[in-house]
């Protein structure tokens, strides 16, 4: 049984962890050979050169995440009392930072290339004793970068969502678009070909654009989690499910008038804080408190280290937006 610090992972989450250990080797074998080739053709093309970056970019995302799985894995210590999940948030904003840094950096290089009206040139290659015009190969090359990495991100996705493991979901995001990093190369190389001089610093473009875009939201995201935001699902679009499913079914309970929690993503888990009003105004029994946390550990594998607090009334200052009511819950 495989652990996330003591947290045991179930049957599904076993499987899938497996599985997208394996998709992220596999990756790196595949970015090895991808690398190797475009870097042996692309010349003084920048399209080629954008792609070339934001294929050593693509080793970032599988290398963090089978570091940050091996470091969860640790259990919790004096000096980590909540474990290593966090290596997950650092991991995320380690890759998204690399991606703008270098989509920055990439957007300014095929500008100034445009501004200075730079003609790259793409000469004869000799191959097999036969001339052959250099533009074939780049893409060919580019053709071989384009699918791989589609069918890898479409596997890695369900992953990701399964693990609840951000890195591994950016890593399935950047995969699933570079595609569009291989066709902008193809098209930037045929824009040479025609004598459209222009065709290749636009293509290189699109293609740092893509890589800022996809830095600039992980990295929002990444950042968000570590400063303690709201448990949200894989990808930060919206509330993660499990905070309204936690107050409900806290309330369900024949003891418990009122519930809300505070829950804190921690990587793969979550730390709950859920504040109870007691029915009868008297402090719950022992039994009472474990079964509700017996209750909410039982909801879902990511619910750990929760603390069921019993109060007077809910603490405003803790819990804002106390008007929205908890999934499932009944005002009436």
């Amino acid at each position: 049984m495989t652990k996330f610090g003591h947290t045991e992972l179930p049957q599904e989450q076993e499987q899938a962890l497996r599985r997208a250990i394996r998709l992220a080797w596999w990756t790196i074998g595949f970015l090895v050979t991808a690398v190797t080739l475009v870097y042996l053709v692309m010349g003084s093309s920048q399209a080629m050169k954008a792609a070339w970056a934001e294929d050593l970019l693509s080793f970032i995302p599988p290398v963090s995440f089978l570091v940050a799985v091996h470091l969860t894995r640790r259990p919790p210590s004096p000096r980590h009392p909540y474990g290593y999940h966090r290596a997950i948030g650092v991991g995320h904003l380690v890759a998204a930072t690399a991606l703008v840094t270098m989509g920055l950096f990439l957007v300014w290089d095929s500008t100034s290339g445009l501004l200075a009206a730079e003609h790259p040139p793409v000469g004869l290659m000799v191959v097999a004793g036969q001339p052959v015009w250099s533009g074939w190969l780049m893409i060919a090359v580019m053709a071989y970068t384009a699918v791989p990495p589609v069918l890898l991100g479409r596997a890695k996705m369900p992953l990701a969502r399964a693990l609840h493991d951000r890195v591994l979901h950016a890593d399935a995001d950047m995969n699933k678009a570079d595609w569009m990093t291989a066709l902008g190369g193809i098209v930037g190389v045929l824009g040479i070909g025609l004598g459209l001089w222009w065709a290749d610093g636009v293509a290189a473009l699109f293609i740092s654009g893509s890589i800022l875009r996809d830095g600039v939201g992980n990295l929002r995201v990444a950042v968000s989690a570590l400063m303690d935001a709201r448990a949200e699902t894989v990808d930060g679009d919206e509330p993660h499910p499990v905070v309204g499913e936690l107050d409900a079914r806290l309330e369900a309970l024949p003891w418990v008038a009122r519930a809300r929690s505070r829950v804190r993503d921690e990587g793969h888990v979550f730390h709950v804080e859920s504040f109870v009003v007691p029915a009868d105004g008297r402090p719950p029994t022992f039994d009472q408190l474990r079964a509700a946390r017996e209750a909410g550990d039982a909801l879902d594998w990511k619910v750990r280290d929760m603390v069921v607090v019993p109060v007077e009334e809910l603490p405003e200052e803790l819990l804002p937006g106390l008007d929205a009511e908890p999934a499932g819950h009944d005002a009436g």
